[in-house]
């Protein structure tokens, strides 16, 4: 019996020994949790914990362990597309929902740190932020983080969604909204949904262009980031900028 109410609408009662085994492990996992802190949990775990809110009068451990196992991490599962989270016994509308809210949470305290403080002096917050966002994603995504005079954040946004292997990507466009922000700078970040983020001749032909419209309107491309579920790739740090 698994406390749902049956098709008659009668509340089933479960054993109250299945009852307390469940609340004794919810209460044993948030008391790790809040005295060793989230770095001492598997992601299993962590993910349990997200789970007991949305659903609170089930074990959720075998349903975090399967997600794991579907899609390969804690943050894999947050960054999956609702359809395929969908697709797993016990994830209803709710609970996809309330994923994507812990998963937009998430995104939006790590841009906040970003936005903070000039983005060439918090780079690594910045890499941080952009395989939060993007590294999970299913397929790629064009993004440009605009930047003013001092290197402060003015906007950070997906220019194009394309396919699991290619985004249009339109340089005037590119160099056309940093003019309408009036962006001293910019810095372009796209993902490689197949994990490894070495950057393709197609994606260093198009920076190149991307790099000759945007000076010749006095606007620099401090880098290009490519971001994989491997790691990332810095066109600057490759010198290939």
């Amino acid at each position: 019996m698994n406390g749902f109410d049956d098709a008659s609408g009668r509340a089933e009662l479960e054993p109250a020994e299945t009852a307390d085994h469940r609340h004794g492990h919810r209460e044993r996992l948030k008391a790790r949790f809040r005295d060793a802190g989230a770095e001492a949990l598997p992601d299993y775990e962590l993910l349990e914990l997200v789970l007991f809110r949305s659903i609170p009068r089930r074990d959720v451990k075998a349903l975090a362990k399967t997600l794991i196992a579907r899609f390969g991490s804690f943050a894999e599962v947050l960054g999956a597309p609702e359809e395929r989270l969908r697709e797993i016994p016990g994830i209803g509308d709710q609970v996809a929902t309330d994923l994507k809210i812990v998963r937009a949470a998430g995104l939006r305290m790590a841009r906040g740190e970003v936005k903070k403080k000039p983005v060439l002096s918090s780079w690594s917050q910045v890499i941080d932020y952009c395989r939060s966002a993007m590294a999970f994603e299913m397929r790629e995504q064009f993004r440009i983080l605009f930047l003013d005079k001092k290197n402060g954040l003015i906007a950070d946004e997906v220019q194009q969604t394309g396919t699991v292997d290619h985004t249009p990507v339109y340089p005037r466009e590119i160099v056309k909204r940093a003019l309408e922000l009036s962006a001293s700078a910019i810095i372009l970040v796209h993902n490689h949904p197949s994990g490894d983020p070495t950057p393709s001749t197609a994606d260093i032909a198009m920076t190149r262009q991307i790099v000759d419209i945007a000076k010749s309107l006095g606007i620099a491309v401090h880098d290009h980031i490519v971001i994989g579920r491997e790691g990332h790739a810095s066109f600057k740090g490759l010198r290939l900028l």
